[in-house]
């Protein structure tokens, strides 16, 4: 690489964004209809997280989202039945609300030294139907 050459093109922040699915089964308590008894998903995460471009002019690199969801989200719950994993009814509500929290804790560990921050977390439960968490959600005044 060329010394004249900037890597860099701006300093504005940049949300980037990273999809991934898994397969997983679970019944919701208290509930009245088709979803009370044990059904399973093929669930879709889409993670977005927010910064200042680095001196290369990355965000956060996309292998580290990938290797953050794998070992928070991914390996703990692909394939296996929710209900059990959890302590709470595995509604989307309730998952993306969880996962946001485990992600982010994970995100700040491993991106000490860069301001990025998960800014948006939405769990398809179907194609047409998903919970939704932001930043702004969870932030307490």
């Amino acid at each position: 690489m060329t010394a004249e050459r900037q890597l860099r093109y701006h300093t504005h922040p940049v949300r980037v964004a990273k999809h991934f699915t898994f397969d997983a089964a679970h019944r919701l308590d208290a509930y009245d209809g088709p979803c009370a008894d044990l059904h399973g998903h093929t669930y879709r995460l889409e993670v977005e997280i927010k910064g200042l471009p680095d001196e290369r002019g990355l965000v956060i690199d996309f292998n580290e989202i990938k290797s953050i969801v794998d070992g928070v989200i991914l390996q703990k719950f692909d394939h296996r039945y929710l209900n059990e994993l959890v302590p709470f009814n595995t509604t989307a509500e309730n998952l993306v609300v969880y996962f946001y929290e485990q992600l982010q804790k994970a995100l700040q560990s491993s991106a000490k030294d860069r301001p990025v921050t998960l800014e948006r977390l939405r769990l398809w439960e179907t194609p047409t139907s998903y919970a939704e968490v932001r930043r702004e959600d969870l932030q307490h005044p």
